[in-house]
């Protein structure tokens, strides 16, 4: 079933299907480098912002929390825990700010005050929220029916005026155990009204740069294209892709997946998945909605394991006729929080894992691909819409582009995500073999 605004709203579907667009050729016996990534902390001005670091933690288990939001309370800067349930974040010291507030999917919120972290090693607990069935006296009704209600109050619940966000974008690609590619950058976004859909959002590069392992590549180079572009195709409150547009709501089976907490507010899961019938690729995951409003705040999905077999050609736009591609695994990841009773998208990871094999030889190689986009901070006041040649496209190369916006004194200053230990071992392995070569 469909309501008339929802029809009228979406029109014809997004692909989040193309969120990562490949290209694969052979490998070159040449290999291009730029300069290693620096150790933020090391170009610190301590006259302009403070940083502090620590490690989000489950109180009971004490296993780091990934994608724990990390935000200066009364503020719109923020931050995410990495795989290691870290964070990296600075705030300017003329700010009269005193305390970090994190929030996480299932746990209550904690404010902790600055003045009680050290310079380094503050392990922090969250405490988890367990909401008892009976406890909840919302008559929720039909799945599918929700959903629509959900779609139908975007408007509402998201802002109605464009915003400028601040967002601090990574892109990393693996080959077996080995970084051989690593992109960053910092971007400005242009996000419009949320009663209009994709094409109204428009995002450039304000600074950038990249570090790549100097090492020959075996079998192929890969390259991601459009990374920060198709980012934001995964704001399902305004692109609703594969999963919410249309008939495609038709495609899948919702069903209730109990009451939890984000953001110290109730959130129902909505679980789905593709009918048995299905016969294209689809996907199966959760939809965390407001109890209160039906906001999405949260989505986690991942390319259906049953016809993932069928997917290589939507993901691959070029590659060696006598390579065969497999795809092994989809992953992706959206977050809202709220501002001022608004919600805002907060933060999107996307994962790809795939296999390559030559025809009629023995040796393949794995290759694990991620893009990351954390929003940092949001401004109401001063809009400003880029030129649509100015600003990132679906055919653009980030790592091919970045070294173009590189400035080495500009990320002291500015919050990104915390790099994962291995990320920052394969650039101090970089490090060690440029000086060598010097």
């Amino acid at each position: 079933m469909k309501t008339e605004s929802s029809h009228k709203r979406f029109g014809n579907p997004v692909l989040i299907v193309f969120l990562f667009i490949l290209l694969l050729s052979l490998a070159f016996a040449s290999v291009t480098f730029s300069a290693p990534l620096a150790d933020e902390q090391t170009v610190e001005d301590s006259l302009s912002y403070k940083s502090y670091t620590g490690t989000i933690l489950d109180d009971v288990t004490k296993k780091p929390l990934v994608f724990a939001n990390v935000i200066l309370k009364g503020t719109t800067i923020g931050t995410v825990t990495n795989a290691d349930g870290e964070f990296l974040i600075k705030a300017p010291v003329n700010w009269d700010v005193e305390s970090l507030e994190i929030t996480h999917i299932g746990y209550a919120n904690k404010l902790v005050k600055l003045s009680d972290l050290e310079r380094d090693k503050n392990n922090i607990m969250l405490t988890s929220v367990t909401i008892p069935i009976d406890a909840v006296t919302v008559s929720y009704g039909d799945p599918v029916e929700l959903l629509l209600k959900a779609i139908d109050n975007i408007p509402k619940n998201y802002s109605a005026n464009p915003v400028m966000l601040k967002a601090f974008y990574r892109e990393t690609i693996k080959q077996n155990r080995n970084y051989v590619g690593v992109a960053e950058a910092v971007l400005d976004i242009y996000k419009a009204e949320y009663n209009h859909t994709s094409g109204s959002d428009r995002t450039q590069i304000y600074k950038g740069r990249k570090s790549q392992d100097v090492k020959k590549m075996d079998t192929v180079i890969v390259k991601l294209q459009g990374g920060p572009y198709v980012s934001l195709m995964l704001d399902i409150a305004k692109n609703p892709g594969d999963i919410l547009a249309g008939d495609l709501i038709n495609m899948y089976d919702y069903t209730y997946g109990g009451i939890t907490s984000v953001q110290d507010r109730q959130a129902m899961i909505i679980k789905f998945e593709p009918k048995p019938y299905a016969q294209v690729p689809l996907y199966r995951g959760n939809i965390f909605l407001d109890v209160e409003n039906l906001a999405f705040i949260g989505m986690d999905f991942l390319l259906d394991e049953d016809r993932i077999s069928e997917a290589a050609d939507l993901f691959i736009r070029k590659k060696p006729a006598s390579m065969k591609i497999d795809i092994e695994s989809a992953n992706y990841l959206v977050k809202y929080r709220v501002y001022e009773n608004t919600w805002y998208l907060s933060y999107v990871r996307s994962e790809l894992n795939f296999k390559c094999k030559w025809n009629k030889k023995l040796f393949s190689s794995k290759y694990g691909l991620m893009t990351e986009m954390a929003i940092t901070d949001l401004d109401k006041d001063n809009i400003t819409k880029f030129k649509h040649r100015d600003s990132s496209k679906l055919s653009d190369i980030l790592a091919e582009q970045v070294t173009q916006f590189n400035d080495p004194d500009f990320w002291g200053k500015d919050n990104i995500i915390k790099p994962d230990e291995s990320i920052e071992a394969a650039i101090a392995k970089l490090s060690r073999k440029m000086k060598r070569r010097l």
